[in-house]
């Protein structure tokens, strides 16, 4: 363990249990800021520099951090269940985190291994204005420089989630918006600051010297283009039956881990335990009809060994049935039970099924998992393909089936795809595309009946009297939240299913939470009308702030909603909630899917979509997260220098 003090004094059990309350007299404001902060080791190495110290180093010993936070109040209890004092007291609001050393190590310097050190020299400080991004080759990869208010800032210049490019990207007020899924980053730090993704960008240090700027990065960061934030472990499993959690997770998908990951970044040293009645980990599930024959190991979101590394039990093929909220109870299908301190819903929905003559036949799928979209897949070669149902699922899965099936046909209620999201013009546009790739469309009307031959799928017969020849159909009709089990509960739940929640995603239940497309939550873009977003980004920010929340921190929710699709090669991008939108505002052409579409209620810009007009979306995300209201007759025009702030 590296130290910083002049001599150590052992007490008399040899051990040096007040090693850092030494290191804080003797360095007092360099120590403070460094143990105040998120254990960033560039920010790290930087503060020892400023410390003008050196850095000797001892032998390894262990010792625990007392880090006091300086919030607002004491929680009022501890983050430990059945009453019982746990050794790793985190009890947020003022109170202390106790660390082990071992556990979580901190870095003092991230250069200490010089061959993985690269430094050159990559502009003049003229070369960029303020608010200029420009992405730097360092010889053995590639850094994103910034320069805001005359201060520059290096970082990775690949957004962590799908490697977009972040010079293309949308710079505001001290962070970047990735252009393809609207993910943040802040410039200082390199954190992730709103979704999707797990990752931060790593941060890389700049000098100037004799008006030259340069850049000094970890060869290996250079290659990752990502960095995961420093976590806590679980050091008290011994306290706990297996019976028994501190935090119980139910749902393993973007909320549940964001919730889970959080927890631990924040120091949170106790057990945590995630179910899902799924087999594998969490994985990312919109690539289920994006890349329908994706390998589970391809697109988990976290490997085996993280789970393993920061203490994160997930229980697979694990179903809740029922909980009981006044003995912190949550009861699973094989009678297995287990009590809990903080509890976390996050399940999700449940695909709804067609309730035709026939419904049991095989080889009809509502895409799940990865084996429903891998079976799909295999049935489909060179063979027919019905989708029921227009939607983001239904069409994705018809796009991804025209290379691989003989044909796809797509069976929808409604006049045009889409109609009641991106609105009728953009819908038909979509639907062109479609038809150009050899897709047939069956509009305004719906399945009848699923004949089979010998047990399998045969025809799909519909009400118009059409017959359609299919040998695997996938039913892509809707959700509905999967909150059934907690209908004798007493946690508030909707007339349509959702778990409400309040800004800080906290049930009528003091110390049970949700997250996801299950719930209904206050968004600021409309009010705080309580709204449900079942949007991949948005699940994250859930996750992040019922984590917060369960450590007493009182952080609202404030995001733009923002979601994507990709069919043929070609993503639309969305922002914002365009519920209720009584008009439709396209500048670009439809005919050459080169378009935005504004989507407004009486005088109000309620959301924004385009195709291959990036970073639109995300610009007019990031007016949307300044608070400034967008009008209709800012985008009638076409003049879009209200996204600069120099319009009405």
């Amino acid at each position: 363990m590296g130290g910083c003090f002049s001599k150590p004094k052992p007490g008399p059990d040899n051990s040096h249990p007040n090693v850092l309350k030494e290191l804080a007299e003797e360095l007092s404001e360099p120590l403070r800021l460094i143990l105040s902060k998120s254990w960033n080791t560039e920010d790290i190495s930087e503060d020892w520099k400023k410390a003008d110290v050196s850095v000797p180093v001892f032998k390894k010993i262990e010792v625990k951090i007392e880090v006091v936070l300086p919030e607002k109040e004491r929680a009022k209890e501890e983050m430990s269940p059945n009453g019982k004092a746990s050794p790793i007291i985190y009890k947020a609001n003022g109170t202390s985190r106790h660390f082990q050393l071992e556990e979580y190590p901190v870095a003092i310097n991230p250069y200490r291994n010089l061959k993985d050190v690269v430094e050159a020299s990559v502009c003049y400080v003229k070369d960029l204005d303020n608010g200029q991004m420009r992405e730097v080759d360092l010889g053995c990869g590639k850094a994103l420089l910034v320069k805001e208010n005359g201060e520059f800032y290096a970082m990775g210049h690949k957004c962590p989630h799908y490697g977009a490019p972040l010079v293309k990207g949308v710079l505001s007020k001290g962070r970047i918006r990735c252009p393809w899924h609207g993910a943040c980053f802040n410039i200082g730090t390199g954190d992730i600051e709103d979704y999707p993704g797990l990752d931060s960008l790593p941060k890389f240090q700049v000098k100037i010297e004799k008006e030259k700027v340069y850049i000094r990065a970890s060869k290996q960061a250079l290659q990752t283009q990502r960095r995961t934030k420093m976590m806590a472990k679980c050091i008290s499993l011994s306290n706990y039956n297996i019976s028994s959690t501190n935090v119980l997770i139910i749902g393993a998908g973007p909320a549940g881990l964001m919730c889970a990951e959080t927890l631990r970044q924040e120091g949170f040293s106790d057990r945590i335990v995630m179910c899902t009645m799924d087999r594998n980990l969490p994985y990312d599930r919109p690539k289920l009809s994006k890349s329908m024959d994706s390998h589970p190991d391809q697109i988990a979101l976290r490997p085996k060994e993280f789970f393993r590394t920061y203490d994160i039990e997930v229980l697979t093929e694990m179903q809740v049935v029922a909980v009981d909220v006044k003995n912190k109870t949550a009861v699973f299908k094989d009678g297995f039970k287990m009590e809990y301190n903080k509890l976390l819903l996050a399940t999700g929905s449940t695909p709804k099924t067609l309730s035709c003559k026939g419904k049991e036949v095989e080889n009809v799928f509502n895409i799940r998992t990865v084996e429903d979209a891998n079976r799909v897949v295999k049935l489909a070669t060179s063979k027919n393909a019905v989708v029921v149902g227009a939607s983001f699922l239904g069409m994705e899965v018809a796009a991804y089936l025209t290379e691989k099936a003989h044909s796809v046909s797509v069976v929808e209620l409604e006049e045009v795809p889409f109609k009641k999201f991106f609105g009728e013009k953009v819908g038909r546009a979509i639907m062109k595309m479609f038809e150009n790739n050899r897709v047939k469309f069956y509009m305004q009307t719906e399945v009848s009946e699923l004949r089979e031959q010998e047990g399998k799928l045969k025809e799909v017969v519909l009400k118009s009297g059409k017959v359609l020849r299919a040998d695997v159909c996938v039913i892509g009709i809707g959700a509905t939240p999967a909150t059934g089990f907690l209908k004798q509960s007493g946690i508030n739940v909707d007339s349509k299913g959702f778990i409400v929640v309040n800004k800080m995603m906290q049930t009528s239940i003091p110390g049970v939470f949700a997250a996801g497309d299950a719930v209904a939550f206050p968004l600021v873009l409309r009010n705080n009308k309580k709204v449900n977003i079942p949007h991949w980004q948005m699940a994250h920010m859930h996750g992040r702030i019922a984590a917060l929340n369960m450590l007493a921190h009182g952080t609202e929710i404030s995001t733009v909603p923002y979601l994507w699709t990709a069919m043929f090669g070609k993503s639309i991008r969305y922002a914002g909630h365009g519920e209720g939108f009584d008009d439709v505002i396209i500048q670009g052409d439809l005919d050459e899917l080169k378009f935005v579409a504004f989507y407004t209620k009486n005088e109000e810009v309620l959301a924004v979509a385009s195709m291959n007009y990036d970073p639109l979306v995300s610009k007019v995300a990031e007016v949307m997260a300044a608070g400034r209201a967008i009008r209709k007759r800012d985008v009638e025009t076409g003049d879009m220098s209200w996204l600069t702030g120099k319009g009405s």
